[in-house]
């Protein structure tokens, strides 16, 4: 499991259509917005990605500013498949 607290800046006349877009991946919670631009964003790894790549595609989204991470936390969960490596032939 791992998952990045993350505070995202966005110019405002940008707001809208980046939080959508964000919202829309997996992986992505917004969980808070302050009126001038700045996201509490909580990413997580998926089945199909890791929250880095996630992470950086949310630097892609047009408006974007900045993104730091707050806040990490990672523990190995048993018999999970890196969504990086390739499944098994069964």
């Amino acid at each position: 499991m791992n998952i990045c607290g993350c505070l995202v800046h966005v110019a405002q006349d940008a707001l809208p259509k980046a939080r959508a877009q964000m919202e829309a991946l997996d992986g992505v919670e917004v969980h808070a917005q302050s009126d001038d631009g700045r996201l509490v964003v909580v990413v997580e790894d998926t089945d199909t990605a890791f929250a880095s790549d996630i992470i950086m595609s949310l630097h892609q989204i047009r408006g974007v500013i900045s993104l730091t991470i707050n806040y990490h936390h990672f523990e190995d969960l048993p018999q999970r498949p890196s969504p990086a490596a390739p499944h098994p032939e069964t």
